[in-house]
Order: C-alpha cells, then structure tokens, then sequence
C-alpha cells in the first residue's frame, strides 16, 4: 500500500487480499489473553472526526492501541473547529504535533482526497468516512466478514470470486454501496443493486453492478449468497424518497418472511447503525444468518491490518 487509503479503488485484488490475510493475524491477536502488539510503539495516530460516529471511531481507536500506538482523538464539536478554524489550519496543527496518521471522517465527500493531496500532512491518511463518496475500511471489513463466513479458518488467500451479494436500500446516499461495489468488484464478486429507483443514483447504469426494484423477486429469481442491508439516511434526505416508512419496510425492508426465503448457507450483513423495524426486523438482525455483530468485531481486526500496513514496513509474518 501506499502512504494513503481513500478509496476502496485504491486497492488492486493482490493488496486487498493481503490486507485480509494481516486481518486474519490481527484477529488471532484480539482472541489472546493479552491483546497487544508492539508494532507501532511510539506512532501517534490522530482520528479527526467533523462526524459524529461512535462505532467507527472506537474500533480506530481500539486498533491502533492494540498496535500500541499513541491516539489522539479530536472532535470537531468544542474544538476550534465549531469556531470557525478550517480544515487545512486543523490540519497544520495535527502535522505541527507530529501526526503519523490520521484517520478523517468528514461531511463532505471528497475532504480525504483534499487533505491527502494538499501536502498540509507528511503522514498517512486513512478515509473514515467522506459525505456520500466512499468508506473503504468498511467495504474491507464486510469482505473479511464474507471470507470468514465462506471459508472459515482455510480464508488466507482467498477472493469472493462467483460469490453474488445483493445491496439493498439507500443506496444513493450510502458510501458503504459504493465501496464495497468496488471491492467486491475487485474481488471477483457478482454485486446486485436493490432499492427503490428514487434511491438508486441517476448514473447507476454506470456502475458495474445489476440492477433491481423488488427485494422479494431478486430473492427468488436471483437466490444470493449474501444481502447487505444499507441504513436509511435520513439525515441526508432534503426531499421524499418514498411514500413512508411503513411503505418502505413493506417493500424494501428485511423482515422474518424474506429471511425464510434465504437459502440455507446465505447470510444477512447491515453495516450499522440499524433502524430496526426499517430497513431489517429483529427476528432478522438477531438471527443465526446474521452476521452484525461479526462485523463490529472484524472492524477492529480490519483497521488493525490498516494500520499496520500504512505505518510499518514490514510484513504481518510475525503476527
């Protein structure tokens, strides 16, 4: 990898598949007794975070600390930012301290790509999150998790290769679609689009992935071996995407019947946060073919393997 991770596009398939395979060392370390590494004792790794994001920002935290590195955690709200400083003076500031990386998650898409390019950080620049663009450490979190779930202990080395992953939802505001779309495209995985044609972008015939309007017919017609379920975000919605919440669950929600039509050997992802009784039921959240709370785990073992491979010039053979 190089000094920066973006976008899920910046990976090519050999990187993303060793950056899986250090996930996997990193999560035998998360299941000793003492979970800790030394690898990047005496780095300093700052999570700038203009968004709220309790999930993402404790998993950052909790990997670079069981990399022993020092971390900053700054936060937009009470910090100069709310009075008025910008992002290249925040920036700045970060660099003068002696930043090694830092992890940004911004309202605005494209605020990674800025301060990656802007020469203000000499550092590594991790995307935690920009606006509508993209999330990559997520995408390579939801692959880790369906490489696990396929392969088990026997995952180092593998790709999704033939594995067909349906995407369901707000897709238009998600930059959880589109990084895994890359990805998973990268990976050699069949990626379906399903959501109502308002939350579908107005370039979606672009993107490298088939597109559907009804959950329950891709269900039957095309029987995926994964469906990832996209929060609705309603929080970047200025207009009515749909008639209602009632209407929207009724359609394009996951509920107990959708569940029985999974075939055995699929399973049910949600990045989170869940709107349970949206977009996914709790029969359905909390099923054995779920694997939420696998993710949250894998996130930590993932954004280690991050980490390791943008701050250390060595290989994870040692893990």
């Amino acid at each position: 990898m190089n000094k920066y991770l973006l976008s899920a596009a910046d990976l090519t398939r050999d990187q993303a598949i060793e950056i899986l395979d250090i996930a996997e060392g990193m999560a035998d370390v998360n299941d000793r007794e003492i979970k800790k590494l030394p690898t990047l004792r005496g780095k300093t790794v700052v999570n700038l975070f203009f968004e709220d994001s309790t999930r993402t920002r404790i998993s950052f935290e909790l990997a670079a600390k069981r990399l022993s590195a020092d971390v900053i955690n700054f936060s937009a709200k009470g910090s100069s930012v709310s009075k008025g400083e910008s992002l290249k003076d925040t920036a700045q500031t970060l660099e003068a301290m002696g930043a090694d990386a830092v992890v940004i998650r911004h309202s605005a898409s494209g605020a990674a790509n800025v301060l990656a390019h802007s020469g203000w950080i000499n550092g590594a620049i991790v995307n935690a999150g920009d606006g509508t663009h993209e999330h990559p450490t997520q995408a390579l979190l939801d692959a880790f998790t369906m490489r696990k779930r396929i392969h088990g202990d026997n995952s180092k080395g593998k790709a999704l290769d033939g594995l067909k992953v349906a995407i369901v939802g707000d897709i238009l505001h998600s930059r959880v679609a589109r990084s895994n779309l890359l990805l998973l495209n990268t990976l050699g995985a069949e990626v379906h689009f399903v959501a109502p044609p308002t939350l579908l972008p107005s370039d979606a015939s672009n993107f490298k992935a088939k597109l559907h309007y009804s959950l329950d017919e891709t269900l039957l017609t095309e029987k995926p071996d994964v469906v990832m379920m996209l929060r609705v975000q309603a929080e970047r919605m200025n207009a009515s995407y749909f008639p209602s919440e009632r209407e929207y669950a009724r359609i394009w929600g996951f509920n107990a019947d959708r569940l029985k039509a999974l075939k055995p050997s699929a399973f049910l992802m949600h990045p989170g946060p869940m709107n349970r009784g949206l977009e996914i039921d709790a029969v359905s959240a909390d099923s054995p073919q779920s694997t939420v709370l696998e993710q949250v785990a894998n996130g930590v073992s993932v954004r280690m393997a991050v980490l390791y491979s943008l701050l250390s010039g060595e290989r994870a053979t040692d893990v």
